[in-house]
């Protein structure tokens, strides 16, 4: 963070807390405990692709009513984020953060005493809520006290989300595997001690971390047209990680006749490398600018995805952390644009992004649940290394964000 010289989209990005960053250093210790919240909120996320075979197992489920697990997750965790990003634009509600880590951590941790799919679906929309009221106040209120490096300190803060990701599959594997169907209830402790911790940290947010309208009606002109085809962009994307985050255990357990043991490890080095990939990125796009990094990282992450699955052994462990890193590199950046085409509504713009964009995403997995019933687990995972390319030609469309004075 040496360099404290503002792009034109990080001005667009932060103009409605100008006044109340720009002079000050970051909130390191905040941005830390929200990081640490973002950890656990995404662990318990992070948890359900690791939970699918085994789910599939005790209740005798198809890959269609998986898939649709998947797409219950998502929409509620995802879909309505952008409600809860405007209510966080109008009023700022910061016990917000420490309620939904105990509504997220309550529906994942009870998942392994359900007695069939349709109390699995209910604990997963309960997760999903937990999930959706936590990222766009936590995004808005990390890019409060965040200083003027926008997408680096997002970065950082994105870190503890996409550990908490990549985290989940080898501890609920772990819990499962060592404690039977029950040992989800070993998610409950994170979410009961971070929980606290933000709670008791009320105080501190409330004295530090201000938003308020009148600087949003100074801000720069919203560009919906802009934000509309970022939100298609960040979908597409969603669809190919989610596609292999769902696919890639059962291509190991079902197709290659893998230990299920090693679904964990699978999903970590996919999820871990994307957490490496969103820090890497952060002082990357700093400098060349939010926008330009978006137009080649998704085609950069193509072929790494198909060599995946030509490969065998350590190389295809190899090429599927090249796949995950690149290809989630782009996350938190995507943000910062997406702050940048809406300057005046910057918690929706995380709602729509975090949220709504990833939970179209997610009703893509639908249908690659539908081709895995019908042609196979490997032309799932096909498709879905494949479909960067259709972002790449996206990104070639998006405009410059304007400058917080035009």
């Amino acid at each position: 963070m040496a360099d404290s010289t503002p792009t034109a989209y990080e001005a667009a990005a932060v103009a409605p807390f100008a006044a109340a960053v720009e002079r000050a250093r970051p909130h390191t210790k905040l941005i830390g405990l929200l990081a640490l919240g973002h950890f656990v909120i995404d662990v318990t996320q992070g948890s359900l692709p690791a939970v699918l075979p085994f789910v599939k197992q005790m209740h005798a489920l198809s890959y269609a009513q998986v898939a649709m697990i998947v797409l219950a997750g998502n929409l509620t965790s995802s879909i309505i984020q952008p409600l809860f990003g405007y209510l966080s634009d109008q009023i700022a509600r910061r016990w917000i953060l420490p309620v939904s880590v105990f509504v997220a951590g309550a529906g994942m941790g009870l998942i392994g005493l359900t007695s069939g799919y349709t109390g699995v679906l209910a604990l997963v929309v309960v997760m999903g809520l937990g999930v959706a009221a936590w990222h766009p106040e936590g995004y808005k209120t990390a890019t409060v006290v965040a200083g003027d490096r926008k997408a680096t300190a997002l970065s950082w803060f994105s870190l503890g989300g996409n550990v908490g990701i990549a985290v989940g599959p080898p501890l609920m594997t772990f819990l499962i595997v060592g404690l039977g169907p029950q040992g989800t209830l070993g998610l409950l402790v994170p979410s009961l001690l971070v929980g606290v911790l933000l709670l008791a940290a009320l105080p501190t947010f409330t004295r530090e971390v201000t938003a308020p309208r009148a600087r949003a009606k100074s801000a720069g002109a919203n560009m919906p047209g802009a934000m509309a085809l970022l939100i298609l962009v960040v979908s597409v994307r969603a669809w190919a990680s989610l596609g292999f985050t769902t696919f890639v255990p059962f291509y190991y357990v079902d197709t290659l006749g893998a230990d299920p043991r090693l679904v964990g490890v699978l999903l970590f080095v996919f999820l871990g490398s994307g957490a490496l990939g969103t820090v890497i990125a952060g002082p990357i796009a700093d400098r060349v600018g939010a926008r330009a990094f978006m137009k080649w990282v998704l085609l950069a992450a193509l072929p790494f995805g198909l060599l995946f699955l030509v490969s065998r052994g350590p190389i295809a462990f190899v090429m599927l952390g090249l796949f995950g890193g690149v290809l989630t590199s782009s996350f938190s950046v995507s943000i910062v644009l997406g702050q940048a085409y809406l300057p005046r509504n910057a918690g929706m713009a995380s709602g729509l992004i975090v949220g709504f964009a990833i939970g179209l995403g997610g009703a893509g997995v639908t249908v690659l649940g539908w081709v895995a019933d019908r042609w196979g687990v490997p032309t799932a995972l096909w498709i879905s290394a494949l479909t960067p390319l259709v972002a790449f030609v996206l990104t070639r469309l998006l405009p410059a964000p304007r400058d917080a004075a035009a």
